[in-house]
């Protein structure tokens, strides 16, 4: 998201708070608790306020050079930071069966969806067709990418791919705003899923 909100650019930090899974931010200027997967205020000053969805790129690094070879990558100088290649959320997809949510018959609750506004399509179906064109979108997945949440090390992760979605428009094709997220965060807001 965009974090400018009309005269201001907010700063944000973690409230601590998941409800429905999904986390609670809030902004330091106002206290206002914001909703992750949306983007909406849900309380406080700025309550019903909703920030700008930007295009983003979930790819991984070696796609990142391909694609603009000529780019400087920011990396901590601190020997205390976390390094890049490893993730603190090993197997954090393997509690699938312990949110019960209104799930379409065969998606999981931690299984990755495309989600664009109200519509969401399986990673599955995306990296299995590789290419999916749905009115003015076209859904593209390329391989490349490990899941974070399979092994300490990411280099050990299986491959999920990336995706990019790019829509119709008058002057050509554009990438749009989308999010990749686990089905359980994007079931509330999306009203359809698309898995075959």
């Amino acid at each position: 998201f965009d974090c400018r909100f009309g005269k201001r650019t907010l700063v944000f930090g973690n409230t601590g708070r998941l409800p429905h899974h999904d986390m609670l931010r809030y902004d330091h200027d106002t206290e206002s608790w914001w909703q992750q997967f949306l983007g909406e205020a849900m309380m406080g000053k700025l309550i019903g306020g909703r920030l700008k969805a930007v295009p983003p790129r979930l790819e991984s690094l070696d796609q990142v050079r391909t694609r603009l070879p000529y780019r400087k990558i920011l990396v901590p100088r601190a020997p205390t930071a976390r390094t890049y290649v490893t993730t603190p959320y090993v197997r954090m997809d393997a509690r699938a069966d312990e949110l019960a949510y209104d799930l379409p018959k065969g998606v999981r609750s931690f299984e990755r969806v495309v989600v664009v506004g109200d519509r969401a399509w399986t990673l599955r179906l995306i990296s299995k067709r590789r290419r999916l064109e749905a009115d003015e979108l076209i859904l593209t997945w390329i391989a490349g990418q490990n899941f974070i949440h399979d092994a300490k090390w990411i280099a050990f992760g299986r491959d999920v791919g990336s995706v990019t979605v790019s829509q119709r428009t008058n002057i050509g094709l554009e990438v749009g705003p989308y999010d990749v997220a686990f089905t359980f965060a994007a079931i509330r807001p999306v009203g359809t899923i698309y898995m075959e």
